[in-house]
């Protein structure tokens, strides 16, 4: 058995909620039974949601290589990813990472 499009499960979803909803407003139940219907309206309302989730992110396909969508090396000078930024809070630290990468030990000027 085929398994279905996203777009199908929302819509399916949307109008099988939609079905729950309408009944508790024309009958007005205030026992078990609208409670169940209110829990089934909130149900297929969130499973649509998630369908159509999907179905956008079925159409935004990721790239392939995500270490490309970084950007080039000549724009990350140092070779520190995000990780390591969010590991370093102070300047001196991050100061200090960029002196070893260039190995001045902190001098300026260069011999």
């Amino acid at each position: 058995m085929p398994r279905p499009d996203a777009r199908t499960v929302a819509v399916l979803a949307a109008l099988g909620a939609l079905a729950p909803l309408v009944m508790l407003v024309i009958w007005r139940r205030q026992d078990l039974v609208g409670v169940v219907l209110a829990l089934l309206c909130v149900l297929l309302t969130m499973v649509a949601g998630v369908a159509v989730s999907a179905a956008r992110q079925a159409d935004d396909p990721e790239p392939a290589d995500r270490s490309a969508t970084v950007g080039p090396p000549e724009l990350m000078p140092y070779g520190i990813d995000a990780d390591t930024l969010d590991a370093l809070d102070s300047r001196a630290t991050l100061r200090a990472v960029r002196d070893r990468r260039r190995g001045s030990n902190g001098l300026s000027g260069g011999r």
